[in-house]
């Protein structure tokens, strides 16, 4: 893996960042906290004008056909303006379609996805919010040429903005849950759907979404019946990736604000950039970014390369967790008590990556991921597969303790 931008990823990169630098003010990112939708139209038009709504998707379908680490550029800079458009949730579930849909799915889906017309999101986690197959109790019977489906999904991103929403059902029971799983692709708006608003720390859109009898064609199945949960893992680990990217984005540019502040604050007749420990402080946020950038553009490069790349993806999740936290935590401590005001705009940066720290698996989780790929392939360093439920002991034991 090639660690340097190319001259066309830094051309992508400054783009960007001028776009949002002139349209994505602290204030319109405080204003759309208190929208119903959350997100900006005016700002999510011009960025399908950009293409960065299909820039890793197919060129036969309105996208840009850009390997995901494109993807992953254009997201550190909505994470570095903290930009409130619906991308990541989008962006997931469409390469999810472009991967796995069917080829009349594809064709009437993407392009709308790529022009910006069409936003899509996913419903995956339930009450137990681990992103594993037996976690999933929501069902979808067959009933002639139609699924029904019943259920609860917790913590979806942006479902009152989207038009379709990605949802893994139970279909089938299985001895060890993978088996039986399927992902449909269900209007926002059929009937017997109701969507409860929730309140994250970042004071984005997530929704608790109920499904009381939602009946769906079986031509939105995605993929194969019963097949769903290997699809649905892909899903999950793109979305992870591309997160890291988001939240590294702002913990760049909270660090930036942080030592910029040091540099400017005086105490006892100097710049309190000029004492040791606030100099630590300020070099360990740097050192904890560019790790944390390190990691996960290894697991979107591999992911592009067609390799394994599970535990590359719990490695970067795992470490930005911690690191992007700490770090914000630190540009809060550098201003002192004022970097604990929700007044100050450093805590819409803060609140963010402290949210975003608990999504799509939190730190022990992907731990326990790591840990079980070296139980199952002691010495290396790729995993394949999870270990099922079956595992011996000393397995089961490994998860608790993880």
């Amino acid at each position: 893996m090639d660690i340097l931008m190319t001259d066309e990823q830094e051309m992508v990169r400054d783009s960007a960042r001028t776009f949002l630098e002139g349209e994505c003010s602290p204030a319109l990112v405080r204003k759309m906290e208190a929208d119903p939708l959350g997100y900006d139209k005016e700002i999510w038009s011009q960025a399908a004008e950009l293409g960065w709504q299909g820039i890793s998707l197919p060129e036969q379908y309105g996208g840009s056909g850009l390997p995901l680490t494109y993807l992953g550029i254009i997201l550190q800079e909505v994470g570095r303006a903290l930009a409130p458009i619906p991308l990541l949730s989008s962006a997931a579930a469409a390469l999810t379609l472009a991967e796995a849909g069917s080829e009349g799915q594809r064709k009437v889906i993407l392009p709308s996805v790529a022009d910006g017309s069409l936003i899509l999101t996913w419903a995956v986690s339930e009450a137990d919010v681990r992103c594993r197959p037996g976690t999933i109790g929501m069902t979808a019977e067959a009933d002639g040429s139609e699924f029904v489906l019943n259920g609860n999904k917790t913590f979806v991103d942006n479902f009152a903005a989207a038009d379709k929403c990605l949802v893994l059902c139970r279909t089938a029971r299985a001895g060890d849950g993978r088996h039986g799983l399927s992902l449909f692709l269900v209007d926002t708006d059929a009937s017997g759907i109701s969507e409860t608003p929730l309140i994250p720390t970042a004071k984005d859109r997530q929704s608790r979404v109920s499904f009381d009898g939602v009946r769906v064609s079986k031509d939105n199945l995605v993929g194969r019946l019963n097949e769903g949960w290997p699809v649905a893992e892909r899903m999950l680990d793109r979305a992870t990736a591309l997160l890291c990217a988001q939240m590294m984005g702002a913990a760049r540019k909270d660090a930036e604000l942080a030592i910029e502040y040091a540099k400017m604050r005086e105490a006892f007749g100097q710049p309190i950039g000029a004492f040791q420990s606030i100099q630590h402080m300020c070099a360990d946020m740097i050192i904890w970014i560019d790790g944390g950038d390190l990691l996960t553009f290894e697991a979107l490069w591999k992911m592009d390369q067609g390799l394994p790349c599970r535990v590359e993806v719990s490695q970067a999740k795992s470490f930005c967790n911690e690191k992007a936290l700490a770090s914000a935590r630190n540009a809060q401590i550098i201003h002192g008590g004022i970097g604990f005001m929700m007044e100050l705009d450093l805590h819409l940066w803060y609140r963010r990556i402290a949210s975003w720290t608990m999504r799509l698996g939190t730190t022990y989780e992907h731990r326990a991921r790591i840990a079980e790929a070296l139980l199952d392939h002691p010495g290396e360093v790729v995993l394949g597969r999870p270990l099922p439920d079956s595992e011996p002991v000393a397995a089961e034991e490994l998860r608790k303790t993880a």
